[in-house]
């Protein structure tokens, strides 16, 4: 049986010294124009420290007029490349792989900050959100490319690209929000369309040892699962990718449509014939037995948000007692002080609901 603490090897570069990556969480922290704070440096560089074997940082967008939450991390500048640097060596030098995942918000960026209406495959009524032109969509491929590149440029190990969650590329994916006529709408491989000309792009721009991965979330946003499992299928035949991050919200659940009731929401991706590429889950990990069923469920990683934001070394507790379980919530603003996290963070959390101990009046 495949233990939590053996290497993970991917197509490219140097095996993860684990099987822990430290999800993509959305924490607010850094400046305006994109540039990385202390606040997050220090955040990631403590769950680095903490042994996770791939840290991640939060979405990062890739283009300004997809920016989606205020003190979102950019990759879309130059301007960006000397905290990235600072953060890329960091992570690496506790021998931590180091990723930024790439993210376009799509109908959600924030029209106040990016002065126009939010980009999207087709015309949104409820967000206010216009279609993109082919030549919007070429110009956002190469923001995801060069992004890639200028990640790689400062020193990080490897890429994500967030196709998860209702942003850009899920926006794509989805029937309910594409409904183009033209190359990148109608059937299910023209609405993955661009993702795959990201990924052969992305390729091109970078070197033999830049890793890739995706996230994707096979529920939610007018995404049918069907549809999510033939592009995980289709990228384990490829090959272009290292790994599949698969954001289940819950990796232990059923299907939410009855019709694919027949097995777990994770069969049907451990199912699949994956080649070499790596395949991981996220949703409700919060011990070590729970890390430990996601690799005997067949993943080869477990993908770890809340459990890290309450323990920065959540790896290395789990390492030292396998029956390690994270701290209940809720948890006062100071104890999220303590695992790292600054004030903007804090507060993002009080917005989770039972998450921050509230104070007595």
């Amino acid at each position: 049986m495949t233990s939590l603490f053996d290497p993970l090897p991917f197509q490219r570069g140097a095996p993860l010294k684990n099987r822990f990556m430290l999800a993509p969480l959305t924490n607010l922290q850094s400046h305006p124009d994109g540039v990385l704070s202390d606040d997050e440096f220090k955040w990631l560089v403590k769950r680095a420290e903490g042994g996770f074997g791939l840290t991640m940082t939060c979405a990062a967008s890739v283009q300004f007029e997809g920016i989606g939450f205020p003190g979102q991390l950019g990759v879309y500048h130059d301007r960006h490349l000397p905290g990235l640097t600072r953060l890329a060596e960091a992570i690496n030098a506790q021998g931590s792989h180091s990723v930024v995942q790439l993210h376009h918000s799509g109908m959600r960026s924030m029209e106040n900050v990016i002065g126009r209406k939010p980009q999207c495959p087709s015309d949104d009524a409820e967000t206010g959100a216009i279609a993109m032109t082919l030549d919007e969509i070429k110009h956002t491929v190469d923001c995801f490319v060069s992004a890639a590149a200028r990640a790689e440029k400062a020193g990080f190990q490897g890429a994500e690209l967030h196709g998860a969650h209702g942003y850009l590329l899920a926006q794509f994916f989805s029937p309910q929000y594409n409904r183009r006529e033209d190359a990148y709408g109608g059937s299910p491989e023209n609405r993955a369309r661009i993702l795959f000309e990201i990924i052969d792009g992305v390729r091109a721009a970078t070197g033999p040892n830049f890793t890739l991965g995706v996230r994707l979330s096979p529920e939610r946003f007018g995404q049918k699962l069907d549809e999510v499992v033939a592009i995980a299928q289709r990228i384990m035949d490829d090959a272009k990718l290292d790994y599949i991050d698969m954001s289940l919200w819950d990796a232990f659940k059923q299907p939410q449509d009855e019709a694919f009731q027949t097995k777990s929401l994770a069969a049907w991706f451990t199912e699949l014939k994956r080649g070499k590429v790596k395949l991981g889950a996220a949703g409700k990990i919060f011990t070590g037995a729970q890390a430990a069923q996601i690799l005997e469920m067949g993943f080869d990683f477990a993908i770890v948000g809340r459990g890290a934001i309450l323990h920065h070394d959540f790896p290395k507790r789990v390492a030292a007692d396998a029956a390690f379980a994270s701290v209940r919530t809720p948890v006062t603003a100071d104890y999220l002080r303590n695992e790292g996290l600054g004030e903007a963070f804090v507060n993002y959390m009080r917005t989770w609901k039972g998450f921050v101990e509230e104070a007595a009046a």
